[in-house]
């Protein structure tokens, strides 16, 4: 069976710790206290930072087995972070902050601002699910940056909560409509999900017409062709309509027969070939979907893109109220001077990730590459650091993927498909797009 979201009763990690939100293959020694059958130890599992033991990993040590968080730090790559589990990186931890219906105060941002200045290297990044990661996090400010984000309220107390909180809103959502209603109380009712697999998550979809047809999801509630409102499993081209009302309950009958279903061993629910029971079946189709945001004026606004999904914390000093999308861009309930707002801007239609150095998977360079690059190509880029394609999953109309230090070249293809032209350096392709 796949792995949970929290470990499995009785599994233990490479060091033998059997607590239920472990998933680490490795990690250093557990924080165990004598006790149990046959002098058996038992972990003593913390909620608050301070109480939970971060061992530490020195600069030439190899992050692909870094500390992860709780009771063992910063947790190993292959899996999304957030703010319990941190992920190593090559420019320190990576600590990821889902925002609550995928909004932060003025406040919320001024604070989280300070918070990555003071214990990260002062670089944020928005990520495809519509968080924010800040980035470089110092092995001994993690524990300090956590306490802080705990504090404000942007982070749970409750580990395991925290990790189940994966839901994607319509980020255009108004206070009291559906998508609204329905977030919220799914919020409320986190405590009655089923252990799922860690990348699983949901999607409230509830405006006018879809927003979000294309994004990552696997439980979904989209709005009707007739108006009303679809539960829609991930993968099916068809949902079953729901009461007004009902859409949580209906949400969490769905997630605990995938569980019940044996769901956990696909992964994903748009991998999960079980027929859907006959409650879940249905031939409602989703409305069809509202143009996608860009940068310019919005209605509650203006909208900013954020060129490879990133931001500088100063920017989020002064910052108005703002919604994330998982388009790499903030919708700011007013204006924020300094980011871009031009549409036709060439970065605004590149996705790339980090790149070596900064991520130990990926083998070469992407950033500067794809800055050099974008006014030189029609379409979408996407130069990736390895065949992961983290920055984007669906396809490109030029994808360069890292492989071995230099670069392979595909069209219209997902990061690691087979090359139109394998093997290149970063100035053969200069050249080939008259970059240079």
């Amino acid at each position: 069976m796949a792995r949970s979201l929290f470990r499995l009763g009785g599994e233990a990690c490479g060091w033998g710790c059997t607590a239920a939100w472990c998933r680490a293959p490795v990690a250093p020694a557990c924080r165990l206290a004598p006790t149990g059958d046959a002098g058996k130890p038992r972990l003593v599992a913390s909620r608050r930072a301070e109480d939970v033991p971060v061992s530490q990993t020195g600069a030439g040590r190899d992050r692909a087995t870094a500390n992860h968080a709780v009771a063992h730090g910063p947790a190993v790559r292959g899996w999304c972070p957030d703010a319990w589990r941190p992920m190593a990186a090559g420019d320190g931890l990576i600590v990821r902050v889902k925002p609550r219906l995928g909004r932060l105060s003025a406040d919320d941002l001024a604070a989280l601002g300070e918070a990555a200045i003071a214990h990260g290297n002062g670089l944020i990044d928005m990520t495809r699910r519509a968080n924010l990661q800040i980035r470089g996090v110092r092995d001994d400010s993690w524990r300090p940056l956590l306490d802080r984000l705990l504090d404000l309220g942007l982070v749970d107390h409750d580990a395991r909560r925290e990790g189940a909180r994966m839901m994607m809103v319509a980020p255009d959502w108004r206070a009291g409509d559906d998508s609204h209603r329905i977030a919220s109380q799914l919020l409320d009712r986190l405590d009655e999900l089923p252990d799922l697999p860690g990348k699983m998550g949901f999607v409230i979809d509830a405006g006018a017409a879809p927003l979000l047809p294309g994004e990552a999801g696997d439980f979904r509630i989209e709005r009707a062709r007739d108006g009303g409102l679809i539960l829609r499993a991930e993968g099916r081209a068809q949902g079953v309509p729901v009461d007004s009302g009902g859409e949580v309950d209906a949400l969490l009958a769905l997630a605990r027969w995938f569980v019940e279903s044996d769901g956990a061993r696909a992964g994903r629910m748009a991998r999960h070939d079980a027929p859907l029971p006959d409650w879940a079946t249905g031939r409602a189709e989703a409305a069809s979907p509202r143009p996608r945001l860009v940068p310019g004026a919005w209605d509650g606004g203006m909208a900013y893109g954020l060129p490879f999904g990133r931001i500088d914390a100063r920017h989020l000093l002064d910052a108005p109220a703002m919604r994330l999308t998982p388009w790499r861009m903030l919708l700011a309930e007013g204006q924020l001077p300094g980011l871009c707002a031009d549409a036709a801007d060439p970065l605004i239609h590149v996705e790339a990730c980090p790149g070596a150095p900064a991520c130990p998977q990926a083998s070469v360079a992407t950033r500067d590459l794809a800055r050099q690059l974008a006014p030189h190509v029609a379409g979408r880029l996407h130069v990736s650091g390895c065949a992961k394609g983290c920055a984007s999953s669906i396809p490109a109309d030029i994808v360069l993927t890292g492989r071995d230090g230099r670069y392979d070249l595909a069209f219209h293809a997902c990061a690691g498909s087979a090359p139109v032209r394998p093997d290149l350096t970063a100035t053969d392709l200069l050249a080939h797009f008259g970059a240079c």
